[in-house]
């Protein structure tokens, strides 16, 4: 396989100084190369059968292994290549990769013992570089809050290894080669239930590793602007600006880039949320100067969206529809030979098929694909290494406002797939305030940025209801609110009963034709964190 980033033209190469985190299907890798760059420093998530020359090639200054659902002690079960132990830097194994690890080197891996799932404290034998000062209950010996997901465990060490580290049932969690500078731990460092874990991370790729802390806001954008300079040259580029934070934040570099060779498109597609559109334009166009041609398009959305109600079939005529628009609007700028796109680094992880077993499907409408074939551009994808989180950081430091950046995730096709079934204006503009009361209720009672994600549902039923002295038969709102660490799995938030009391009452009085409001408790599994 490829690599997935190219090297940087810039006076500083922040990726020089990198480590490989190498995947084995556990669901946490992710969060295992976000915690890597918040100590920063920067790493690259790859699959598990990366062949040795690729392992070689890449270089890296530290190896992580990943855990994984398999048992090390399964014949089939995958194994790390063998330039991992053959370049002399340092490895850390977790879960699964402290076991295949100690397999690998001559120790033995058993299962059939008592399982460990979620927390367990975890003794430190003895103060390697991992733990030196790290104590959760201020005992003797040491001990670490933790978070365990295992079934098998390591009960005999490979050769030149020692145990650093025990817990209920298991009683070798943890291990070291110091002198090769080989470390394995049974518990999940990366979640944040591990409480040391962010700086037991840091210490292997900084203090183990020798790892320069380059991977910052700033560098990151210096770099950008470099490479993007470099690529683009005087060319003229056009962005599909949609008000999401990724485009908003590509938007914002790109201007600081290349300025007047930038060009945004913004489509109104009658499906943002409320003031969304005046924002962007008040934001881009008024405060940072950028070229944005605004199309007011709604009505074109709501006559496609017409009698549809599966979906899947929505999200496929919102992206068309969209890149129709789009099109239309591309055409008239002259000579312009790039498309930005907001692509991030989990879009590029999950398209290459990088995280182990069978690629995931991007939804539709990701990243207004199609475009670049039908326009025959050049694609710039700024964003593409970075998570999430780092794509906030620098929309910060690029200027971007706070509540724009900080926002929670919104879907591509917008409210048209938070409006269960058929799509029509008069559920958009309802749906559109009832969100509206319950995100400034949110702002309002400082529980915004406490949850992960909120949002309302419309339903297109009919619930009766009573209002003064007469009988309603309208609409149901839904409003649902989730927390969650990676939205790979998420629970329902527990908001305060009286501040539900409240957005209910609210939007009840305040929204002609809306009777019910109804709170969602389903968690995610078995339920979706969007309803569509």
């Amino acid at each position: 396989m490829q690599r997935l980033v190219t090297a940087r033209m810039s006076d500083l190469d922040i990726h020089s100084e990198r480590l490989l985190v190498l995947d084995f299907g556990s669901q946490y890798t992710q969060l295992i190369a976000r915690r890597v760059r918040e100590a920063g420093v920067y790493c690259e998530i790859h699959p598990f059968d990366m062949s040795n020359a690729q392992v070689r090639d890449y270089a890296p200054r530290g190896i992580i292994l990943s855990g994984g659902p398999e048992s090390a002690i399964a014949t089939t079960s995958p194994r790390v290549p063998a330039a991992v132990f053959e370049l002399q830097v340092p490895v850390l194994g977790i879960c699964y990769g402290m076991q295949v690890m100690a397999a690998q080197l001559g120790g033995e891996v058993e299962g059939g013992h008592e399982r460990e799932f979620g927390y367990a404290q975890v003794e430190i034998t003895d103060p390697c570089p991992l733990f030196a000062g790290l104590n959760d209950s201020d005992s003797t010996p040491p001990q670490l809050d933790a978070w365990m997901s295992h079934g098998d465990r390591v009960t005999r060490l490979p050769q030149g290894f020692s145990a650093i580290g025990s817990s209920a049932n298991a009683p070798l969690a943890a291990m070291a080669d110091a002198g090769r500078h080989y470390y394995g731990v049974q518990f999940h460092p990366e979640v944040t239930q591990t409480r040391q874990g962010a700086e037991i991370l840091r210490r292997f790729c900084v203090d183990v590793c020798k790892c320069g802390q380059l991977w910052t806001a700033q560098n990151i954008i210096d770099d950008s602007i470099a490479h993007v300079r470099d690529l683009v040259g005087s060319d003229k580029v056009l962005l599909g600006l949609s008000g999401g934070v990724d485009s908003s934040v590509v938007a914002a570099l790109l201007a600081r880039a290349i300025g007047e060779q930038l060009t945004c498109v913004f489509v109104d597609t009658g499906l943002l949320r409320h003031g969304e559109g005046d924002q962007v334009m008040e934001t881009f166009a008024e405060h940072m100067g950028v070229n944005v041609i605004r199309v007011d398009a709604g009505q074109r959305f709501y006559a496609a969206l017409k009698g549809v109600i599966d979906p899947e079939e929505k999200r496929k005529i919102i992206g068309g529809m969209f890149i129709d628009v789009f099109d239309e609007q591309a055409h008239a700028i002259q000579d312009v030979k790039w498309l930005a796109q907001g692509t991030i680094y989990p879009d590029v992880i999950e398209s290459a098929g990088a995280k182990t077993g069978k690629a995931k499907v991007i939804k539709s409408h990701h990243n207004v694909g199609g475009l670049p074939e039908k326009m025959h551009l050049k694609l710039v994808e700024p964003l593409r290494e970075l998570f999430k989180d780092e794509v906030r950081r620098i929309g910060v430091s690029l200027g971007l406002p706070e509540e724009m950046v900080q926002r929670h995730p919104f879907p591509g096709p917008g409210l048209g797939v938070r409006i269960i079934g058929e799509v029509k204006e008069e559920y958009a503009e309802i749906l559109r305030l009832a969100d509206h009361i319950l995100i400034s209720e949110l702002h309002a009672h400082n529980l915004y940025n406490q949850v992960s994600q909120a949002f309302a549902v419309f339903l297109p039923v009919k619930s009766v209801g009573v209002m003064g002295d007469g009988r309603r038969h309208d609409w149901v709102i839904a409003l649902r609110s989730v927390d969650t660490i990676d939205f790979m799995t998420a629970h329902w938030s527990r908001l305060p009963y009286d501040f539900l009391e409240l957005v209910s009452r609210r939007i009840i009085n305040e929204i002609e034709g809306v009777s019910r409001v109804t709170y969602d408790i389903s968690s995610k599994p078995p339920a979706t964190i969007e309803w569509e």
